[in-house]
């Protein structure tokens, strides 16, 4: 505690206070004592009120949040300065009067009842994020590494803007009305619409009053206007044209036509070139050729739209040629309605070579994976060469654009999705390292694993990374076997067939169950130990209970490929005995009726059933097998669904949010 916060001659008075002086308009007493919060209240309060402020940890354990303990985040409208020295600053005191003012009651002098209502689930749907950092102190490196990542932090803030502007949000900022809440709510979720699993369902919760639905930037707003406009855009003569994922969509009907990214968003997308530029020039370190040439393969991309060469280039790095992860691209496309269009982004990280020991252990036998999952899914699939790398460990240090989530983070990703580096096999897989690894979400998953499963489970749930990491290791580099993203049958991806949304959950559903059947395939061959393949298992059932807990569908309407893979994999499990269901049996946690029995050695066999299932649906481009899954496991009770979301949505959802020391 500092000095300046002991120096108080009545903290009760000054906390009694302090909220009807902050709603008047004047600052509070700078004394107020600064234990009137604990440390999760403080931090979900300052996302109220959109403040880039939060508490770390209560170090000294003193009950009290102390300057030492305060970090200032990224991504908000504005920053934060709240220490100047050892001492707090002016700004801190009157941020902190105004964390005390919401917690003693929201302000609602004036609202009608509607509003009132309005502004009380803004506040649910933010409260059901528990703030998460991920702290980065860059300002030990050498100073051209440091002006390197500060060129990278200034595109990513360009990114930021031209994803808002993609999204639709862009367009709808100034109907945000003046409270703190729905300011913070509109920047969290990337638009106006509440995503929490709570509250995304009630038309009520907007961060705008009557709940205006955003329009996607790229699709004309008459094409969105119509139903089924996605299906209608996949039936026009130039669709394929259209649904390149690196244009967006403009004209009316009749002469729809597509721009490239690059022309469309030419200002930020020069910005951002320049940026690159910059980075590379400024990155002196004789190490650093790759992350050189990526560099600038990646700044004419941003000019010329052709992402080939620097998907070419970013292949090129590995952790054994570059200390850094940088990724920025437009990518993925589970943002938009459609599922056709790329999202720009930005991974940034360093490269932590825990990763390295994996590699050693499996890339021996990365080729026998791919012909051990091509004869189990049989013809018409025939194995292929694969030369992908392994997933690289990454400890993030900002995400930006479609990176950066409401509710939970991407914990692996293979890329690119298209182009020669995907088709060959040669594109990069990542992990990232430091995700959910913070006490609070430890506590969180462990509490989740106690209300669900029996207490046999128990024996192998490891309260440590590796399970988790070995599952999105093996997840990732699904992505790369069998009948993937540029395969085709009688001429058609499987984007073609099975359209954008569907092909988005048949993918994902490839690589989460493949992850599960190469666990087994490892332990088998003596690759990983029994006892890890089983807390794998258990950690992906946990994983899948926490997607299904966010529901199969967006407040849209729009598929959620993970939570919809989630069920049919938990589904399929309980048809073939690997998970019992009992409605009377007790939960770990002793108080909860209704829980899943693991049986550990039915697993291997269930599984390896469902990854051929789903590699012949894959391979044929069997889209009656893939809606019958959806309507099997998804569209069902086959799940218990709602009691699932009950166990899990008693704890909030992760939001990561972002420190960066210079």
């Amino acid at each position: 505690m500092t000095s300046l916060s002991r120096s108080v001659l009545n903290p009760f008075l000054a906390l009694a206070l302090a909220p009807f002086l902050f709603l008047m308009g004047c600052s509070p007493n700078p004394s107020l004592p600064h234990d009137r919060l604990g440390r999760l209240d403080f931090n979900r309060l300052a996302v109220q009120a959109n403040l880039p402020l939060f508490w770390v940890a209560d170090a000294n354990a003193n009950g009290a949040v102390d300057p030492d303990e305060v970090a200032s985040l990224r991504f908000y409208p504005e920053e934060g300065h709240w220490t100047e020295g050892a001492e707090f600053s002016a700004d801190f005191e009157r941020a902190y009067g105004q964390l005390v003012a919401l917690a003693a009651s929201p302000d609602s002098t004036g609202l009608t009842p509607e509003e009132a209502e309005r502004r009380r689930l803004v506040r649910a749907d933010l409260d059901h994020g528990i703030p998460t950092l991920v702290a980065s102190d860059l300002g030990t490196l050498d100073p051209g590494t440091r002006a390197f990542a500060a060129h990278i932090l200034t595109a990513a803030d360009m990114i930021d803007t031209i994803f808002e502007q993609m999204t639709g949000a862009e367009a709808l900022l100034t109907k945000v009305p003046d409270d703190s809440a729905s300011r913070s709510l509109f920047r969290r979720n990337w638009g106006p619409a509440c995503l929490a699993p709570r509250t995304q369902d009630n038309p009520a919760c907007s961060a705008i009053p009557g709940s205006p639905q955003p329009v996607f930037d790229i699709y004309p707003a008459s094409l969105q206007a119509q139903e089924d406009f996605c299906a209608k855009l996949e039936a026009l003569p130039n669709a394929e044209d259209l649904l390149d994922p690196f244009v967006v969509v403009r004209g009316g009907a009749g002469s729809y036509h597509a721009v490239p990214y690059t022309e469309e968003y030419a200002d930020l997308c020069g910005v951002i070139a320049s940026e690159l530029r910059a980075a590379a020039d400024a990155l002196v370190d004789p190490g650093e050729d790759a992350l050189r040439a990526y560099l600038r393969a990646a700044a004419k991309a941003f000019n010329d739209n052709d992402w080939e060469p620097a998907d070419e280039a970013w292949s090129k790095m590995t952790a054994r040629n570059s200390k850094w992860y940088l990724r920025i691209a437009p990518d993925e496309v589970y943002w938009e309605p459609c599922a056709q269009k790329a999202g720009f982004h930005v991974t940034f990280a360093r490269i932590n070579t825990d990763s390295l020991k994996w590699e050693d252990r499996i890339l021996p036998v990365r080729q026998e994976m791919e012909n051990s999952l091509a004869a189990l899914i049989g013809t018409p699939y025939q194995a292929r060469e694969v030369s992908f790398h392994l997933p690289d460990f990454i400890d993030i240090v900002i995400n930006a654009g479609d990176d950066r989530e409401a509710f939970g983070a991407t914990i692996g990703q293979s890329l690119p999705n298209w182009g020669p580096v995907a088709n060959e096999g040669r594109g990069r897989t990542v992990a990232m390292s430091n995700l959910y690894t913070d006490p609070d979400s430890l506590r969180i998953q462990h509490e989740q694993v106690l209300s669900l499963f029996t207490s046999d489970a128990l024996a192998f749930y490891a309260d440590s990374p590796e399970p988790g990491l070995l599952a999105t290791i093996l997840h990732e580099a699904t992505h790369n076997f069998g009948p993937a993203h540029e395969y085709r049958y009688k001429g058609k991806t499987d984007t073609e067939a099975f359209g954008g949304a569907l092909s988005s959950t048949m993918e994902e559903l490839k690589a989460q169950t493949g992850g599960l059947w190469f666990t087994g395939w490892l332990a088998a061959r003596e690759i990983i130990s029994q006892d890890l393949a089983r807390q794998t298992y258990l950690d992906s059932m946990r994983w899948a209970m926490d997607h299904i807990s966010r529901g199969m569908y967006s407040g849209s309407g729009r598929s959620k490929p993970y939570s919809q893979l989630a069920a049919i994999q938990v589904g399929f499990l309980m048809d073939e005995g690997a998970l019992e269901f009992g409605r009377e049996t007790l939960a770990a946690n002793g108080t909860d009726a209704g829980a899943f029995t693991l049986h550990f050695d039915r697993f291997p066999a269930a599984i390896e059933k469902l990854m051929a299932q789903v590699g012949q649906i894959k391979a044929t481009g069997d889209r009656a097998g893939a809606e019958a899954l959806i309507a099997r496991y998804v569209d069902s009770d086959a799940v218990p669904q709602k009691l699932i979301a009950e166990r899990i949505l008693r704890q909030p959802k992760a939001n990561f949010v972002y420190a960066v020391t210079e």
